[in-house]
């Protein structure tokens, strides 16, 4: 029987773990409980699998007929176009390249032409103003069906934020509070122009990496001038060739890139489900690789703390405990959970109790909480030693700029108190507050959402192409900003829109924005759900009363 090796860089904790199959029951819930027992039982009792509400047949059906509908008129638009009664402006080959493989894909060129140019005033819209609480829109018109697009010298001002990832506020102009970024910048100028290996290793960096390792509660941890390179250069550092991968199916773009680049085997595991994982690990185990069924190298699992489309959270106790048992990694990526969620701000190890130990890899950016930009890297200093080396965006990139690594200095060591003050620790707190209140209103409404209710990121269900349309142009007809996201980036069938708390929206905005999400609702008919809502919490667990076999 093949099993995982537990050589290489990365160290398995190799503790036996009790996990039991029975205890594993669908969509991944995990109802095992420890009555005394210390360590995750608590979390795990308040932070169940979240399950997707699903829209009547109908709006499944009503959203496939409007693309299909959208689907014909593209293809008698572009008979149009072939006999000349219509201009094509999107870019297509020149007529002596007739001959040359495609450049461009058929199909995409199909979708962009035909259904997104007619849409794409949702999108791209420039702001400028400070992406804060409320920002102001340069207002833009387009002569020829949103192809092109001209400025009016006009500002819609004032219109509220609710698709920035600026958590717990950091986002500001602050002059008292940036005053010593204003500094570093006079100091050190905007930019290092060189690989940190090379002249660019600048003392605030190294000053950066210990405060991160002291906040995650980890050994040691690099730091990255980019937040995606972070995922997509440092996944191939880790595993190869002879290596399998089992990432959650709705894993982001730059995991997907990084697990792709490194040239292991990949395995995709339904949306926080255990046995779909279990099944894939068992699997591994005892079957290694296929055709020689030699051991695997290294298997590594690869999910999110907190799912950027959905709003959920990894059911992270439950995962330790499958790795622990497979003998298997685990590479968590805490780009909106880290400082968004836990009673410090420490993400979904301190929302869940669990030891940051048992986190192999733990991944996060600067983009969200911090109000900055980059990544880092956390875990065993072997681990980071062996990165710094071996790492391409290590290696090749530029380093961090300097004003970017003092905000970060700044507003961490705000979360952590280290400034003398408590101001850290209250926001946390308000978007804690911030966050249930605005989940909980959208579901006394009606609207179908998804995620947890420690989520931030707040996805309402919209789910046809037309009314995705018309919900993002009422929005901000009414000064509300919104992110509206639909096919391919999501299922067809479930278009949404994704809102994001932050810290910094006062009760007076939420709830402007609550009261005209409940008149576009009722405007647009978007109240799906058929569930009654209580916000009265639930006095006992039903589960408790299960006997124990």
């Amino acid at each position: 029987m093949a099993t995982t090796a537990a050589d290489g860089n990365l160290k398995p904790y190799l503790r036996k773990n009790g996990v039991k199959r029975e205890h594993i029951g669908k969509n991944g819930y995990h109802n095992h409980k420890e009555k005394n027992g210390q360590g995750t039982d608590v979390a795990s009792r308040c932070h169940k699998y979240e399950p997707f509400e699903q829209a009547p047949m109908y709006v499944a059906v009503l959203t496939y007929l409007g693309f299909g509908i959208v689907t014909l008129f593209g293809y008698l638009r572009d008979f149009l176009r072939a006999v000349g009664l219509e201009k094509c402006n999107i870019a297509q080959e020149r007529e002596k390249q007739k001959d040359f493989v495609p450049l461009y894909q058929d199909f995409e060129n199909f979708y962009t032409r035909n259904l997104y140019m007619r849409v794409r005033d949702n999108w791209n819209r420039p702001i400028c103003s400070l992406p804060g609480p409320v920002f102001d829109l340069m207002e833009r018109v387009s002569d020829d069906y949103n192809w092109t697009f001209r400025f009016t010298g006009k500002t819609i001002h004032n219109v509220i934020n609710m698709g920035s990832y600026n958590y717990l506020g950091f986002a500001e102009n602050n002059a008292d509070f940036l005053k010593t970024v204003a500094d570093k910048v006079r100091q050190y100028g905007v930019g290092v122009c060189s690989t940190r290996q090379e002249i660019g290793n600048l003392s605030i960096h190294e000053e950066l990496e210990q405060l991160v390792a002291n906040f995650l509660g980890v050994e040691s941890a690099m730091t990255y001038g980019m937040g995606f390179a972070t995922n997509s250069m440092n996944i191939p550092a880790l595993v190869g060739r002879g290596c399998l991968i089992l990432s959650d199916e709705l894993n982001h773009t730059s995991l997907i890139l990084g697990a792709r680049l490194s040239g292991a085997t990949i395995r995709v595991f339904k949306h926080n489900n255990m046995q779909s994982l279990e099944k894939m690990l068992k699997e591994a185990v005892c079957s290694g690789q296929p055709r020689t069924h030699r051991p695997w190298k290294k298997i590594l699992i690869v999910v999110e703390g907190i799912y950027s489309m959905e709003g959920s959270v990894v059911l992270l106790p439950e995962v330790i405990a499958l790795k622990k048992k497979y003998k298997a990694y685990l590479y968590l990526d805490e780009a909106h959970s880290i400082g968004a969620v836990g009673q410090t701000g420490r993400g979904v190890t301190e929302l869940f109790n669990v030891n940051p130990a048992d986190v192999d890899v733990m991944m996060g950016t600067f983009t969200k909480s911090f109000g900055a930009s980059g990544g880092y890297i956390a875990g065993k200093k072997e681990l980071v030693d062996y990165l710094r080396t071996h790492s391409h965006s290590a290696v090749y990139a530029t380093a961090m700029s300097p004003p970017a690594t003092e905000q970060i200095i700044r507003a961490m060591k705000c979360i952590m108190g280290k400034d003398g003050s408590t101001e850290g620790l209250r926001r946390i707190r308000q978007l804690a507050e911030n966050t249930k209140y605005f989940r909980s209103r959208l579901k006394e409404m009606g609207f179908i959402i998804y995620g947890n209710n420690d989520s931030p990121v707040v996805p309402v269900l919209l789910y046809m192409p037309a009314k995705v349309v018309a919900f993002a142009r009422e929005m901000l007809a009414r000064k509300i900003g919104v992110v509206v996201v639909g096919f391919p980036a999501t299922p067809i069938t479930e278009a949404r829109a994704r809102f994001c708390v932050s810290a910094a929206h006062t009760r007076d905005m939420l709830n402007q924005v609550l009261d005209c999400m409940n008149e576009v609702g009722d405007l647009l008919c978007l109240k799906f759900s058929r569930q009654k809502y209580s916000p009265q919490p639930d006095l006992c667990d039903e589960t408790d009363f299960e006997l124990d076999s």
